[in-house]
């Protein structure tokens, strides 16, 4: 499929980059599975005059026929659920399930979103005036550079694009290397759906080539990246040359904290499958589990029943629960974790090691740690892969300082009965997401995002299309 598409400019499929050629990795086997044309800067040059063309044809396209589009795109996308579900599988590794899961929830985005363009809401204010009033519109920001991680190829992607041309923004995605060929079915899907050529491009190559192009143009208004806070931190260094509007979503080590009155087997029933979905590559999922004295040995012999009954292997098996990580630089660091966990005397309660006899991939056993102090990377660190670090703790005040404690404040989540502590911990926790006895964070209809190092700006439910919009004052006197 990487040499039916290849990279999208100006309303056309390219089969060649300047670049060369980039391959694409199957991480359940380390093997290639295909190439893709690498673009060069002069490519991305050509994506950003072609997206200067687009917007001005679509930010003057009426609201109502940009949302007719957002859903033929998204019936576009229904039609390839299970292309788009292989491909997500083979490129990143997560079950079929997942995968699935994953484009329903891509396809949600441009539901809502087209919805939301037919909403942009402006208002009138009284002036002071003599026969005056005061307008307050909203106008798209101008093109958008939409930067986004491998873990969640599909949705990562719908996060940006959806709201962006709903807002009336021309789009230039630069997904990650490891992951093409899921962001070349989204635009494909855009394409049939009939969004204007320039409208959407698709860029995909090395840093070097495809970074300094988008962050160095004046015609580029803003960025909106999913990555690590180091990249994000970078990039909103590189935004200010040009003063570009930045949504960052970044790095996250969510803590959960397990009260001593909670449904103990219907947390466990729910973490565990959360905890390990996508390899833990999530930047939402538990990392830190803090458990009440009285329930810790039990959640600890619960978690790692469950942890280790998992079924690892290749996600196109569909009775695989738990894939590879996503290369080989992700093991080391998982590795790295759980050695730095033994230096400071914690106990591998299950896992913690590549699977015995797998020699190809990059697989990693559930891992359940404890007996771990706070300054163990499993507890003070984003760790992203499948390592569950679990500590009792005795009194409220002590779980909420430790979750609140460090750089992140993207998610956390709350176990109990009491409907007097649920709503205490909401106020209590930092962080830009809280779950209470619930981990379903992600949905088109809920601003997604954090505080803190964990980033600014929100993606989705109402708020998300804002970010995407210059706020406009017209004071008209008559």
């Amino acid at each position: 499929m990487y040499d039916t598409f290849g990279l999208f400019i100006d309303g056309a499929w390219r089969a060649e980059g300047g670049e060369g050629r980039l391959d694409v990795v199957d991480p359940a086997t380390g093997e290639a599975i295909g190439s893709v044309p690498a673009a060069s800067a002069a490519d991305v040059e050509e994506a950003i005059a072609a997206a200067e063309g687009g917007l001005k044809l679509w930010r003057a396209t009426p609201a109502w026929t940009r949302a007719d589009t957002l859903h033929a795109a998204a019936d576009a996308m229904r039609a390839r659920t299970e292309e788009a579900a292989r491909r997500i599988t083979l490129e990143t590794g997560k079950p079929l399930a997942q995968a699935r899961r994953e484009w329903a929830l891509s396809l949600d985005q441009f539901r809502w979103h087209a919805e939301e363009a037919r909403r942009i809401y402006g208002r009138i204010v009284e002036s002071r005036a003599p026969g005056g009033r005061i307008e307050v519109l909203h106008e798209p920001v101008g093109v958008v550079a939409a930067f986004t991680a491998w873990n969640f190829p599909a949705v990562l992607i719908a996060r940006k694009v959806a709201p962006a041309l709903a807002a009336g923004c021309s789009v230039i995605v630069r997904p990650s290397r490891e992951v093409p060929g899921t962001a070349m079915l989204i635009v494909e899907c855009l394409r049939e759906a009939g969004v204007p050529k320039g409208v959407v491009n698709l860029v995909i190559g090395p840093a070097g080539t495809t970074y300094g192009p988008l962050m160095a143009s004046p015609a580029v208004r803003k960025i909106s990246l999913t990555g690590s806070t180091a990249v994000g931190q970078q990039m909103i260094r590189d935004a200010a040359a040009t003063l570009k509007r930045v949504s960052m979503e970044l790095g996250g080590n969510a803590p959960m904290i397990l009260f001593g009155d909670a449904d103990l087997e219907a947390a466990l029933d729910l973490v565990v499958p959360t905890k390990f979905a996508n390899a833990g590559q999530v930047c939402v999922t538990p990392d830190r589990f803090y458990v009440q004295e009285e329930l810790h040995d039990r959640f600890v012999a619960g978690f790692v029943r469950r942890a280790a009954a998992l079924r690892l292997g290749h996600g196109l098996d569909e009775a695989t629960q738990m894939g590879p990580l996503i290369n080989q630089r992700r093991v080391d660091a998982i590795e790295a974790v759980v050695a730095d966990a033994q230096k400071h005397g914690g106990r591998i309660e299950t896992g913690g090691r590549r699977p015995p006899g797998q020699n190809k991939g990059f697989f990693f056993e559930p891992t359940v740690l404890s007996g771990l102090p706070d300054a163990a990377l499993a507890l003070a660190a984003e760790n992203f892969g499948p390592i569950a670090a679990v500590t009792p703790f005795s009194t409220a005040d002590e779980a909420y300082a430790r979750a609140n404690a460090g750089e992140f404040g993207l998610s956390a989540y709350v176990f109990t009965r009491d409907p007097a502590r649920m709503r205490e911990a909401v106020g209590r926790i930092e962080s830009g997401m809280v779950g209470i006895n619930s981990f379903a964070l992600a949905a088109a209809e809920a601003p997604f995002g954090g505080i803190k190092a964990s980033g600014m700006g929100r993606e989705g439910g109402s708020e998300g299309i804002l970010d995407f919009l210059n706020v406009k004052l017209a004071q008209v006197v008559v």
